[in-house]
C-alpha cells in the first residue's frame, strides 16, 4: 500500500481496498511502510493479529522479489484456514512463472480464487492447471474528463516511471523524428524517477529538444487530468506490460493511443479500433503512427470515441458486481 504516500503510484490493491471500504466493507489494508523489510514484517504481523476475524484475504501477486512475501503471507493465511483471493499483476509475471513453475504452482494453489485483469496473465497460469477469473483493473471514470479528439495537434503525452521497462527514450526519439515536419511538436514525460530521469534530460538536450519536452514529475489525480486534457496523443512505449491503468486512463480522457504491441497490450487494445499498435522499440513505426493520427482526423476521432467505451468497462460501477460475486462465492464456501 505504498501508494498511500505522496509521489507513489496508487496500486490496484490500494484502489480496490478503498472502493470496497466505500461500499461498506470492513477493510484492513497493509502496508504503507516504505522499507520493504519493515513492510513485510507489518504484513505478517497484521495477518497474525487479525486473521481470526476476517472473511477473506486479498493478496496481490507480482512475482519477482515480492513473491517471497506473497508466499509467506499466503502460507500464514492458509494455516489459519482463511480463504485467499489472489490478484495477478504485472507484465513480467508470465516470465517469472515460467522460471519458477513449481514454486508458483505451490503458492497459487493456496488460493480459493485466482483473479487476473487480462487474458495475458490467464494464459500464463493455464499450464499450471489453475482456473482464473477475469476482472479488469478498475478506475473511477468521473475522475477523467473526456474530450473527443478529431483534428489533432502534435502534443504528445507519456506517463509511466523512468525505468528501462517503460522505455521513455523511445518517446523522445519519436519526437525527434517528428520535429522536422512538425516543429511545434511537444512532449510531456511524466512519472516517478526510477533511475532514468537524468539520462532522459541529457538525451533531450543532445537532440536539441529541451525546450519541447516538459518533465513535470509524478502526477497526482488533478494534475493527471489537467495534462491529459492538454494532450492529443498518448505514447505507451513499454517493453513489458499487462493491462496498464495509465493506458486505460488515457482512453478515458479520449486521448488516441499509440502503443508498443508487447505483453498483454494486444488483449487490451485493438489496432485501428482502440489504438494504433507498433513493434517494440521501433521509433520509426511509432512516429509513423503519430503521423497517421495527425493526417487522418476520422481515425483519430474513432480511436478517441472507442477509447472512452473501452475505459468504461473498467469503471467501478461495472466492475463492482463481479467482485461482489467472487466474494460471495468464496465466503459461502468457507
Amino acid at each position: 500500500m505504498v501508494g498511500r504516500r505522496p509521489g507513489f503510484v496508487t496500486t490496484q490493491g490500494q484502489k480496490l481496498s478503498e472502493l470496497m471500504a466505500r461500499e461498506g466493507a470492513r477493510v484492513i489494508s497493509v502496508s504503507a511502510l516504505p522499507n520493504r523489510y519493515m513492510r513485510a514484517a507489518d504484513i505478517l504481523l497484521t495477518l497474525a493479529r487479525r486473521l481470526h476475524d476476517v472473511d477473506a484475504v486479498f493478496i496481490d501477486i507480482y512475482g519477482g522479489p515480492s513473491f517471497l512475501i506473497e508466499d509467506a503471507a499466503s502460507a500464514l493465511a492458509s494455516k489459519y484456514g482463511c480463504p485467499i483471493i489472489m490478484v495477478l499483476h504485472g507484465g513480467a509475471l508470465p516470465e517469472f512463472m515460467a522460471r519458477r513453475t513449481a514454486w508458483v504452482r505451490r503458492v497459487l494453489g493456496r488460493a480459493a480464487r485466482l483473479v487476473a485483469p487480462s487474458p495475458y496473465l490467464a494464459r500464463a497460469v493455464a499450464p499450471l492447471g489453475l482456473n482464473v477469473e477475469l476482472i479488469p483493473n478498475v478506475i473511477e471514470l468521473k475522475d477523467y474528463p473526456y474530450r473527443r479528439r478529431d483534428k489533432l495537434a502534435p502534443r504528445l503525452f507519456w506517463m509511466r516511471a523512468f525505468h528501462p521497462i517503460w522505455n521513455p527514450e523511445l518517446a523522445i526519439r519519436v519526437l525527434h523524428l517528428l520535429r522536422p515536419d512538425y516543429p511545434d511538436a511537444t512532449l510531456v514525460l511524466a512519472g516517478q524517477e526510477k533511475g532514468l530521469l537524468g539520462p532522459m534530460k541529457e538525451l533531450a538536450s543532445r537532440l536539441d529538444l529541451a525546450e519541447a519536452i516538459e518533465f513535470p514529475g509524478f502526477l497526482g489525480s488533478e494534475e493527471k487530468a489537467r495534462y491529459g486534457n492538454q494532450a492529443d496523443i498518448y505514447l505507451n512505449t513499454n517493453r513489458i506490460d499487462n493491462m496498464p491503468v495509465s493506458v486505460v486512463e488515457a482512453c478515458a480522457m479520449g486521448i488516441p493511443v499509440v502503443a508498443t504491441d508487447v505483453g498483454g497490450i494486444g488483449d487490451l487494445l485493438r489496432h485501428e479500433e482502440t489504438a494504433l499498435l507498433t513493434p517494440d522499440n521501433d521509433a520509426g513505426s511509432m512516429a509513423g503512427a503519430v503521423r497517421r493520427l495527425l493526417a487522418e482526423p476520422e481515425l483519430a476521432a474513432s480511436l478517441s470515441s472507442n477509447g472512452r467505451i473501452l475505459a468504461a468497462r473498467s469503471a467501478w460501477e461495472n466492475v463492482l458486481p463481479r467482485w461482489r460475486q467472487v466474494l460471495a462465492e468464496v465466503c459461502a464456501n468457507n
